[in-house]
């Protein structure tokens, strides 16, 4: 759970209503995603935290900084886009969450595709422990796209008997249409690339507690590929280039607000080893609880301070248009292990 106290810094008035949204807010996080474990379980997640943080609409406000530290302290490790070139509100997110609450960050992407934005992990110490390996991907020179409009970012993490190496994406969005012909062609270009150079991921060698060595590397694509529809081609290209994206998140609704499209993506190279989908997974719909339509009229006034008019595209700037996507892996291999010691 995040710290609150910030609570106590808030107007008598909002602070009487935020506290049973809150409430409720936890409630139905607590009946839609799994309890976190110590150890046998990890809870990976992707969430486009719009813009975060542009000054242009007034920040990110203390309330709405807090709602989504509640919502980011139910994963283990999330994976964030559209972090901005100031990164105060990643660090006093990270604040909220606890010291022992990690990130990693890219630098800015230069250019008017790149936005001025970075990518990020953000991660619990406790569950995770950061391998050391940090890159952003370059195409080679003999791609058919010169470079991806935001650097996609490489990083390993470990987690129980697992070795995750992980590769989160902001794919480029241009023309409001499926499959626009940029956007296509970084999806195949970048999961051909990493499907090709998979064994540099996937052939390393940890030790289990045992002491033994076993192959236990993971590679998984996630993030927001804004596609469409899972009929799209720029989803086959995924499964074309070897990526599985687990059925639990098959079957979820869309990732945007609206629930109609198919933002965000979570998907693992081949197979798994040291660790298993355990078939739960979805997305979370925060604005059924916080931010509500019918709380309009509590933020009117600090609404009213910016140049936006309509309460959803203002809200969406407080918290963001894109709704988390988790699912859900086992990293504790112990059965597995043992079971593979007793077969003669």
């Amino acid at each position: 759970m995040p710290y609150y106290p910030v609570l106590e810094t808030l107007a008598p008035a909002l602070r009487a209503h935020a506290v049973p949204r809150l409430q409720a807010l936890r409630a139905a996080l607590a009946a839609a995603i799994p309890t976190r474990t110590a150890t046998d379980t990890l809870l990976l997640a992707t969430w486009n935290l719009r813009e975060f943080d542009t000054p242009k609409y007034g920040g990110r406000s203390p309330l709405a900084l807090l709602v989504i530290a509640e919502i980011a302290s139910r994963f283990d490790l999330i994976a964030v886009q559209e972090v901005r070139e100031n990164l105060w509100a990643l660090q006093r997110l990270q604040q909220h969450l606890g010291p022992w609450w990690d990130y990693l960050v890219t630098d800015v992407t230069l250019g008017r595709r790149g936005n001025s934005e970075r990518l990020a992990y953000l991660y619990d110490k406790r569950k995770v422990a950061f391998s050391g390996l940090a890159a952003e991907v370059v195409l080679p020179p003999e791609a058919q796209l010169p470079q991806l409009a935001r650097s996609p970012y490489v990083a390993g993490f470990r987690s129980g008997w697992s070795q995750l190496n992980l590769c989160t994406v902001h794919l480029y969005y241009g023309d409001d249409q499926a499959d626009e012909p940029t956007r296509l062609q970084e999806v195949r270009s970048l999961a051909g690339l990493l499907a090709r150079n998979a064994a540099q991921f996937q052939s390393g060698r940890v030790r289990t507690p045992g002491g033994d060595a076993a192959p236990a590397e993971n590679l998984l694509l996630l993030g927001d590929f804004n596609i469409f529809q899972t009929s799209d081609a720029s989803f086959r290209a995924l499964g074309e280039a070897g990526f599985l994206v687990p059925e639990g998140l098959q079957q979820v609704p869309g990732s945007n607000v609206e629930k109609n499209r198919k933002y965000d993506q979570i998907a693992y190279h081949r197979k798994l080893s040291g660790m298993a989908h355990t078939g739960r997974a979805g997305v979370f719909d925060y604005y059924e609880h916080v931010y509500r339509d019918a709380d309009a009229e509590v933020f009117a006034a600090e609404m009213a301070a910016t140049s936006l008019k309509k309460f959803r595209t203002w809200r969406s700037y407080q918290l963001s248009d894109h709704l988390p996507m988790w699912a859900e892996f086992r990293v504790d291999d112990s059965d597995g292990y043992l079971a593979r010691l007793a077969t003669p």
